[in-house]
């Protein structure tokens, strides 16, 4: 298992995995996150995948591969298949844009 990766919540998220597809619009990495402790509110949820597709998944992309065209990242408090409805998991999504320095938020 990865080592917690600091958000502005200051709970503890790790790292579940990273998914690469290719839907109609373009190249996107989705980066997944377990963070057991995830607010039931959208509030603090939104800070913390901001400051995970600034601080995590954008200084990473090189490695992965070609440039996305968007970057999604999501926050589960316990770990999900990828796909599976699971309505009993509390879960956040964010989509992003890629610049040279930050994400911009797209939202779904």
């Amino acid at each position: 298992m990865d080592l917690p990766v600091a958000v502005p919540s200051g709970q503890a998220v790790v790292l579940q995995d990273v998914i690469t597809n290719v839907p109609g619009t373009g190249l996107v990495y989705r980066f997944r996150f377990i963070a057991p402790h995830v607010a039931r509110s959208n509030e603090g949820a939104v800070d913390d995948m901001q400051a995970l597709c600034d601080g995590y998944a954008l200084p990473r992309l090189a490695e992965l591969g070609p440039q996305p065209s968007r970057i999604a990242i999501s926050l589960a408090e316990r770990s999900v298949e990828f796909g599976e409805i699971s309505p009993d998991v509390v879960q956040f999504f964010e989509q992003y844009s890629p610049d040279e320095s930050a994400c911009r938020w797209e939202g779904f």
